[in-house]
């Protein structure tokens, strides 16, 4: 090495500057643990340690023995490398100028920079002392001896106790240094910290201000400071001069650039959330240095300056940016071609953009007492994020449009201006010369085939070259003085900027957009997006801010691995909030529409058919302040198109928040993959199923519920509508309106909340059925339905209106064959009840019932028998209890039939016929336990037909038992009993592996014997409705698959069927008159 002192310098730079920031990270970390209840560590907290900690507070660093073990990593061997470096730095006199040795320049401000947050950082954690002394007694306890780095450790904590004293006392020899690195920056900070104003009168940003120039590339002789973060250079100014001050009182150049520096703003990032009030630290600084008073009286000026004028002037330059943004994605995204020589533009774009969302953040979670708040308050920050990240995905998409336009700018223009710039030098050492020689090489060997040809690029290695060559010539008596050769620097740093369009967009992207410090402000973040999207012209960008999330992992540093945890809760909550947003929207004009259905339904035409019934009748007068019924269609009937109708206002809402949606299918963040539209789908799943269970109007205490066909018209209104979300996002609505109606065809929706089958299986079996079991609502035959009974109490519902076929099929269509046969479930549950309770009344009488089937053609002994039955009418209620609930679910089933299923019990649910009913015969088998005996059963199956048979003769004494003609039935549901011992009968000899044909007819003729006794030995008074009970055992055989006319011609006269047939029909005309 020519000069031992500069060996390395670009090295050592690079490292420490990494190291710095990871220390810093780690250093921040520790504080917010240390000072957050829930992070902080126990031993912290905890009774038992709370004397040793107070010690070695009291005793640090000089501690005995004491304490419990914990870890702490020591970084000041860091401080002392800094320390080395700088000196070293001093020692070769070298040159700093960003706009010449950008690179080196740059490294050396960001070391004094890091270095000072690393100190301040470590100042403001309370703990400090307790942890490291904790530490060095456990290591002693363990390893017998004290850490060797202890000594000096707790000697740096004692000397910056006051950082900003010791720091500026340490800097005091490297004055000359970086006040000649900072008054470099004399040139490029005026010209990036201008007003919106000029901004705009310059039409900064535009592609469009000059249409000639539009294919020349842009370029400039400082390209590097161009998308430089505003930031980062006040940072420098700041610190810099705070550290090093004595110039600001010697130097006029030095003190406008750094008053220019404090009219900025209030506060500095030192990283993360951790801020520094600059005005603050920089009077308390200067109140205890002698001949410092006018400095102090500049600081007061321009914190005036900055509560007055920064945050209107911060304001109008985002506002600017949204329009310059917008305009360039544009005009790029149309022709893409030109992201090769306009690359420039992007970033410097991205990197304004990025500066004011930051400043705006820090300011906002900090905001100062002042009379105009709104300027730290932005409504539409959601349009410059978002058109940040259009522009991020615009250069990523296009990256083989850079390579290709880059690859041959520095193959054909940059090699060849490098090697005549390097001819033109008059002395070339040998080592720069290499250097140099091998910048000119490499870049002549590149071609756009590599590009074709997906080749990997890395210039990584030839920008570090370009860094130590700047650090080589940047030293005192340096044989090839950089500042001697301006033109090989401007050159060099130009082809920095295309080699880094070439393989490291992306990283070219992150220094210039990265805004991932917003995860570290939450509140803020939620506060701005809560603010756009109050905004409707702001709802079209809002999916912008869960797609800054994905940025959030890029913030991570390998110091400090568990800084950044996998928190998707930001990510989660903007994307819910959008979905709900949208959902909701989606879900009233679904609403408006089934308004509009429901005008056109049938019960709404009466005033129409009345009036034109009545139209050649003079028109009466309206009442005076009667309004007249508008008629469907007459909101479609426009006057004037700029009035706005509330369906009008939501289709635009629609518009614009589903347009949110296209700036991304789906992004990642934290290794998940997130799909925004699935958040959409989700909320709209969970408001459809609750909105149809609202739409039912169950009420569980009044026992109200909305007909069927009325809530299926409502679902059909409803699932039209949101068919046509296709013409605004790509979304499944099929698969939606599928998931949703598929669950509420079961008891349960996902959510575990009761759907619309629960609802109408409880009201079918609470309300109509109940009624239908004490005959105040009777089944219909004739109408397929059933229907009210005329009593003197208004009924609380018209049981035609949910029972007829038209109600049933819709009832069938909302529920499906998966509610009808939990439908059907609950239907057995009641019947098995009935069922035990049968069975408990034939047990009580089994011994009269044995001899009643013995001797039931013996009209004496059975009259005497007849007076020992007890119950015989309960048998008779419970049994048409069954029927009912039978004849109900028949009628369910039967507006099924189109539905075919091979699964056998399925197919039943569905309505297709079956002479046995297997979900009855489930039913009855599931009574049996494995005590039961078969023969038991058996016995008490045949006694219980037997109990039925010979208790039908008492039903003619009912006055209600009446058959009505009109009806096709008899007026208290008994007709019903038919179906209910023919279903029954076949499902108790099934189970029990019997002829079901055979204890058919035992049971028939048992019945047709009793009845035939009817009018022998009973007044005519008392037999009033007995043709009405004939008619009864006919319809038992026309119910049944198993018994035949035949059979009942066999046991019963035909005649006598006839006659009362002919008796029932003759009393029906009477009736009528």
């Amino acid at each position: 090495m020519r000069l031992t002192l500069a060996s390395k310098l670009a090295e050592k730079l690079t490292i420490l500057n990494e190291r710095g920031n990871g220390v810093l990270i780690r250093m921040n970390y520790i504080k917010k643990t240390c000072g957050d209840p829930k992070l902080r560590p126990s031993f912290l907290t905890d009774k038992a340690t709370e004397s040793a900690i107070k010690y070695i507070n009291k005793k640090f660093p000089n501690i005995d023995v004491r304490g419990n073990i914990i870890l702490f990593t020591y970084h000041h061997q860091s401080f002392d490398h800094v320390y080395e470096l700088l000196n070293t730095i001093d020692a070769c006199q070298c040159l700093f100028d960003i706009t010449i040795n950008f690179d080196f320049t740059r490294n050396y401000l960001d070391l004094i920079t890091t270095y000072t947050s690393v100190i301040i950082t470590l100042s403001r954690i309370d703990d400090k002392k307790a942890l490291v002394g904790m530490f060095n007694c456990a290591h002693e306890m363990t390893n017998g001896s004290s850490d060797p780095s202890y000594p000096r450790l707790g000697q740096m904590f004692l000397e910056y106790e006051h950082p900003w004293k010791k720091l500026t006392e340490e800097f005091g020899p490297h004055t000359r240094s970086v006040t000649a690195a900072l008054m470099s920056l004399k040139i490029v900070y005026p010209r990036r910290n201008l007003p919106a104003e000029q901004w705009r009168s310059a039409q900064l940003l535009s592609l469009l201000s000059a249409p000639a120039t539009m294919l020349d590339p842009a370029c400039c002789e400082t390209v590097a400071c161009e998308y430089l973060s505003m930031e980062v250079i006040e940072r420098w100014i700041i610190i810099g001069f705070l550290l090093c001050h004595s110039s600001l009182n010697t130097n006029q150049a030095s003190l406008d650039l750094w008053k220019m520096a404090l009219r900025s703003g209030l506060y500095l990032t030192l990283t993360r959330d951790e801020v520094l009030n600059i005005h603050k630290v920089s009077e308390d600084l200067f109140d205890n240095i002698k001949g410092y008073s006018k400095r102090v009286a500049d600081i007061k000026e321009c914190r005036d300056h900055v509560l007055l004028n920064c945050g209107a002037m911060h304001r109008e330059r985002r506002q600017f940016l949204r329009v310059a943004m917008k305009e360039l994605f544009n005009v790029l995204e149309d022709e893409p071609g030109l992201l090769g020589p306009k690359a420039l533009f992007v970033f410097m774009a991205l990197s304004f953009s990025r500066d004011e969302v930051l400043w705006l953040v820090r300011h906002s979670e900090n905001m100062p007492k002042i009379k105009t708040p709104e300027d730290y308050i932005d409504n539409q920050m959601a349009e410059l994020l978002f058109y940040m990240e259009k522009l991020r995905g615009l250069m990523k998409k296009h990256k083989h449009v850079l390579q290709r336009y880059h690859v041959q700018y520095l193959a054909q223009f940059d090699a060849l201006v490098l090697n005549d710039t390097i001819q033109s030098i008059y002395v070339c050492p040998e080592e720069e010369s290499v250097l140099m020689t091998s910048f000119v090489s490499t870049l002549s060997g590149l071609s756009v085939k590599q590009v074709d040809n997906k080749q990997e690029f890395d210039f990584r290695a030839l920008r570090l070259d370009w860094l130590r060559l700047q650090a080589y010539t940047s030293v005192n008596k340096a044989p090839l003085p950089i500042k001697d050769y301006p033109d090989l620097a401007k050159v060099m740093n130009l082809i920095q900027f295309h080699t880094r369009m070439v393989d490291s967009v992306e990283e070219m992207l992150q220094e210039t957009s990265e805004v991932s410090i917003l995860c570290f402000y939450p509140r803020v973040f939620e506060k701005m997006f809560s603010q756009s999207s109050e905004e409707m012209t702001m709802k079209r960008y809002l999916m912008s801010f869960p797609s800054v999330c994905s940025l959030f992992s890029q913030c991570g540093h390998p110091l400090c691995p568990e800084e950044v945890s996998v928190h998707l809760r930001l990510c989660v909550t903007f994307l819910e909030q959008i979905a709900k947003q949208t959902s909701n929207v989606v879900l009233e004009i679904c609403a408006e529409q089934c308004n509009l259905n429901d005008q056109l339904l049938a019960k709404h035409c009466a005033d129409t058919i009345s009036a034109a019934r009545h139209r050649k009748q003079k028109k009466p007068v309206p009442k005076k302040g009667e309004v007249q019924k508008e008629k469907p269609g007459a909101e479609s009937i426009r006057k004037d198109r700029s009035v706005t109708t509330n369906v009008d206002k939501l289709h635009m809402t629609l518009t614009e928040l589903c347009s949110t949606y296209s700036l991304c299918g789906d992004f990642i963040v934290f290794d998940h993959i997130v799909i925004p539209t699935e958040f959409l789908i989700s909320h709209l799943e969970t408001r459809l199923s609750e909105l149809i269970v609202r739409m039912a109007n169950y009420n569980q205490a009044t026992q109200e519920i909305a007909r069927p066909s009325d809530l299926l018209g409502g679902i059909k209104a409803y699932t039209a509508s949101l068919h046509t979300l296709y013409s605004y996002i790509s979304v499944d609505a099929t698969r939606l309106v599928k998931s949703v109606l598929l669950q509420q065809t079961h008891p349960l929706d996902s959510q575990g909340n009761q759907t619309i089958t629960t609802l109408y299986t409880n009201w079918y079996l609470e309300s109509l059925l109940r009624q239908a079991s004490s005959s105040v609502i009777v089944h219909c035959p004739t109408m397929h339905c059933f229907v009210n009974q005329t009593t003197d109490n208004e009924p609380s519902f018209r049981a035609e209106e949910f029972s007829d076929v038209s109600e049933l099929q819709a009832l069938a269509e909302l529920i499906g064959p998966y509610g009808l046969k939990f439908l059907s479930e609950n239907l057995m549950w009641h019947i098995t009840s009935q069922v035990s309770e049968l069975k408990k009344l034939a047990i009580e009488n089994m011994d009269v019932l044995v001899q009643m089937r013995s001797n039931f053609d013996k009209p004496e002994e059975m009259a005497a028998l007849r007076k020992r039955l007890t119950g015989g009418e309960n048998v008779l209620k419970r049994m048409t209890i069954i029927g009912v609930i039978l004849s109900f679910r028949s009628m369910a089933q039967d507006c099924l039939k189109d539905v075919t299923l091979s699964v056998f019990e399925l197919a039943s649910a569905t309505g297709l016929t079956c002479d046995i009913d297997p979900a009855l015969v489930a039913a009855i088998s599931s009574m049996l336990s494995d005590n039961t005996s078969i023969d038991e059963e058996y016995k008490l199956s045949c006694l219980l037909l037997v109990y039925i048979a010979v208790s039908l003769p008492t039903l003619a004494l009912d006055i209600n038992s009446s058959y009505s003609r009109e009806r096709g039935g008899h007026n208290n549901n008994i007709h019903c009993l038919a179906t209910a011992i023919n279903q029954l009968a076949a499902a108790m000899f099934t189970v029990q592996n019997k002829n079901i044909e055979q204890h058919l007819k035992e049971f028939l003729m048992i019945a047709s014997s009793t009845l035939l006794q009817l009018g022998q030995n009973v007044e005519r008074v008392e037999v009033k409705n007995r043709e009405s009970i004939y008619l009864l055992l006919h319809m038992i055989v026309e119910e049944s698959s198993f018994l035949s006319q035949d059979m009942l011609e066999s046991c019963f006269p035909y005649a006598l069927l006839r006659n009362a047939y002919r008796e029932v029909y003759r009393t029906f005309v009477v009736t009528l008159g």
